[in-house]
């Protein structure tokens, strides 16, 4: 789930990253930053982060993330939403938890979506005869068992396909072909192209791949139906055969698909999982880490986001093996059900509404674990600042940016927009798009050093913010 903007030095520097469509980043200077005294109190941090990172990236600790990791995915493999592999991943992050001598853990029960794909065709007809490489969609309606065979109509945009008669649109597939930009701004043709082109009669929808490279690879995602207007099948398709469509389309061709998909839909139970390291002095305040534990049926879930779990889970792994305990409690949290709409998110923020003002900040892995760059920051003026002085001291290993969101993280927005201040791993992750949502989405795409520094940089921070005198203000 979700925006970074790299534009190759500016220009590879626009891959945007995962989840939340909304997001928009800006690099900014924080002008009039003065924290007073707290400044100097951060500063005497110093050691305390080259003692984790010495630890982490040189000691004993040095490629556990990714042996761990590899473990796991190895392992279970897909995790979708409500199947049982899901559920025995959790038990399997529980037991390696308390491995570790880590006991303070909690599930909270909630119900998921289990949707599952089942055969998913794609023939081009005409002009010439060609198999379509296609994923489904999250949640996608199936075809009639001979499928639907239908002319396809290719629009950039909302707008394009607004401008053309409902009729001319009636009983055709629409294409959206939109050329990626960031992921906030392309993301919509895949979340709602379904629901515009039912609206103007179509009888299913393709979207382009949300990306920005492809080897003939689709990238699923999640896509949001409306109970107002009728559901029709919807799917990805490559880069390349949505190049193709265009260039046919172009020329005056009448392009002729037929798409067969089937799938099943159901309600399932899972469980969030929470592990706490306690508090010295003000245990019920909260400072959280966290990634989710689900990911898509494609692939393996190791960047998306098993990364992000498990430097997650190493946070209080590494404080306990080095003794040392913050003032307020630092918790993990393994978020389930997140790619089907960040059920686990919400269902937490409902649970623990009323406890809400206890939590200091909340971060988030999910959008990649490459070489760590700094974070995405959400909160007030001053609670940036704060953050900022923190990154001061991640100088030595690159990572002291701090980029002002409105809305870092996927999970972690739904506890932000109530005016939690929080932040997201701003990470050095221009090709993540290139395996987002598909197959690609393997080990291979992990790095044990870019891991260990994700873990000590995640680890130092959040002792930090966990254990200076201040609360981060809202």
């Amino acid at each position: 789930m979700l925006v970074l903007i790299k534009l190759c030095s500016i220009l590879i520097l626009l891959i945007g990253v995962q989840s939340n469509p909304d997001r928009r980043k800006n690099y900014s200077q924080l002008k009039s930053c003065d924290i007073g005294p707290l400044a100097e109190e951060i500063a005497s941090y110093e050691s305390v982060v080259k003692n984790i990172i010495n630890y982490v990236v040189n000691g004993p600790f040095k490629g556990k993330t990714y042996d761990e990791l590899s473990k796991f995915v190895d392992t279970f493999g897909a995790r979708p939403s409500g199947s049982q592999i899901l559920e025995d991943s959790i038990d399997y992050m529980i037991q390696l938890t308390k491995d570790e001598d880590i006991n303070d853990i909690v599930t909270e029960e909630l119900e998921v979506p289990h949707w599952m794909r089942g055969k998913e065709e794609i023939t081009m007809i005409e002009p010439r005869i060609k198999n379509i490489d296609l994923l489904g969609l999250g949640q996608s309606v199936s075809t009639p068992s001979e499928g639907i065979t239908a002319e396809v109509i290719v629009v950039n945009n909302f707008e394009e396909l607004a401008e053309i008669p409902n009729e001319v649109v009636e009983g055709k597939i629409v294409l959206y072909d939109p050329i990626f930009t960031t992921y906030g701004e392309t993301v919509v043709y895949r979340s709602q192209g379904a629901v515009r082109a039912a609206e103007k009669g179509a009888v299913a929808s393709l979207v382009r791949s949300i990306a920005p490279f492809s080897i003939n690879s689709p990238h699923t995602g999640s896509q949001n139906y409306n109970n107002n207007v009728k559901k029709i099948p919807t799917a990805a398709i490559s880069i390349e055969d949505a190049d193709l469509m265009r260039r046919l389309f172009n020329r005056g061709q009448k392009i002729i698909l037929n798409i067969t998909m089937t799938s099943t839909s159901e309600t399932k139970t899972s469980r969030n999982t929470l592990i706490d390291l306690k508090g010295t002095l003000n245990p019920e305040k909260l400072v959280i880490v966290s990634g989710h534990i689900d990911s898509w049926d494609v692939g393996q879930g190791a960047m998306d986001d098993g990364g992000g779990l498990f430097v997650s889970w190493a946070v209080p792994v590494i404080l306990k093996q080095l003794n040392m305990k913050p003032k307020r409690t630092i918790r993990s949290i393994f978020w389930t059900a997140e790619e089907l709409g960040l059920i686990g998110a919400y269902a937490y923020e409902e649970k623990h509404r009323n406890e809400s003002h206890n939590i200091n900040f909340i971060m988030e892995s999910d959008e990649g674990t490459f070489a760590p760059r700094g974070l995405a920051v959400g909160g007030s003026q001053k609670a940036r600042c704060i953050i900022a002085e923190i990154l001061k001291l991640f100088e030595s290993i690159n990572a002291s940016t701090l980029v002002e969101e409105d809305s870092p993280g996927s999970d972690i927005s739904v506890l932000i927009k109530t005016g939690i201040p929080g932040a997201s791993l701003h990470n050095a992750n221009e090709k993540y798009f290139w395996f987002h949502h598909t197959e690609g989405d393997t080990m291979n795409v992990e790095s044990p050093e870019e891991l260990d520094l994700c873990a000590a940089f995640w680890t130092a921070v959040a002792y930090i913010i966990a254990d200076i005198s201040a609360d981060i203000p809202r």
